[in-house]
């Protein structure tokens, strides 16, 4: 397959080399200059345990200069997806596939409004990665992906990208619930990602203090009424060990909401922790945990970068 891959960062940058590894044809497509200057200099370079891995891409911050392809992999900020989807429109043929695999919640209808939810693929994944710098990044040495048709159908274009990335010794699953898998991920970002950013421990770390344990324990629950109220069912039983678990497994990953503010970046905590107080508000649920984790991060965000 020829895929793109907009917002070559953490994630969409592991996603892409995932691909390679398979023999498809990547590009990735990223706003982030000096990112893709270095890229386009020296390839993207993976720090893992067992060593280093240079990979040889295309990168580009011209999505026209990617041509036509058969799959867009969709990884940018929650906040960007309205200019990146229109930016998709000048590359999208008939058959374009788009697989959205970003934090929060939104991003799906986003995407739909603006390239057509026939188009649509949800996936969400296990895996951590860490941006170290300029073309270069740490991912967690496990994890899996989950993926599904936002129809629930176990579609031929839908097997076609599991098997893709299941060449490269990828863990895949897919989804006839696509609500599901988007909640579930929704809910372990809500216990990580702002304690980490406002902690600046690990993803591990928040499971070896009291404090932390309990306001993860808090905001998660708080989400899991929300989720419930909603009519949405979680992949695993228990939603708080699931979350515990991805933190474990990914102990010593930065969570992106912790990467972005030592960037000094924005942040997607309203479409995480705040999305989870926007839709109590609606429901009449109350959100205190998660109201006061999305404020101390703006906060952060606007103090700058540490």
């Amino acid at each position: 397959m020829k895929i793109t891959v907009v917002g070559a960062g953490a994630i969409g940058g592991l996603f892409g080399s995932f691909l390679c590894k398979s023999g498809e044809e990547v590009t990735f497509v990223d706003i982030n200059r000096e990112h893709v200057a270095a890229i386009q200099a020296a390839g993207l370079i993976i720090e893992r345990q067992s060593g280093t891995e240079v990979l040889t891409v295309k990168a580009t911050t011209n999505i026209e200069e990617a041509g036509t392809p058969d799959l867009i992999i969709f990884s940018v900020k929650a906040y960007d997806d309205q200019q990146a989807a229109e930016d998709c429109l000048k590359i999208v043929g008939p058959d374009t596939i788009v697989l959205t695999v970003q934090n929060g919640v939104g991003n799906v209808e986003t995407l739909s409004a603006v390239l057509g939810a026939g188009r649509i693929i949800a996936g969400t994944t296990a895996f951590g990665c860490t941006v170290l710098g300029p073309g270069r990044i740490k991912p967690s040495e496990t994890g899996s992906i989950s993926i599904g048709e936002l129809d629930g159908r176990i579609t031929p274009r839908l097997e076609r990208v599991v098997a893709a990335f299941t060449k490269a010794g990828v863990e895949m699953h897919t989804s006839q619930n696509v609500d599901s898998l988007i909640w579930t991920k929704l809910l372990v970002n809500v216990g990580i990602n702002p304690l980490g950013a406002i902690t600046l421990l690990t993803n591990g770390q928040l499971l070896e203090h009291e404090e932390t344990k309990s306001l993860q324990a808090a905001a998660v629950a708080e989400g899991a009424a929300v989720a419930k109220a909603k009519g949405i069912e979680f992949m695993t039983e228990n939603i708080l060990e699931h979350v515990r678990g991805v933190a474990r497994g990914t102990y010593n990953n930065k969570a992106s909401m912790r990467q972005d503010v030592e960037r000094g970046s924005r942040t997607e905590v309203l479409a995480i922790n705040g999305a989870i107080v926007a839709e109590g508000q609606k429901l009449g649920i109350p959100t205190p945990v998660n109201e006061t984790l999305t404020k101390l991060v703006k906060a952060i965000e606007k103090r700058g970068k540490i």
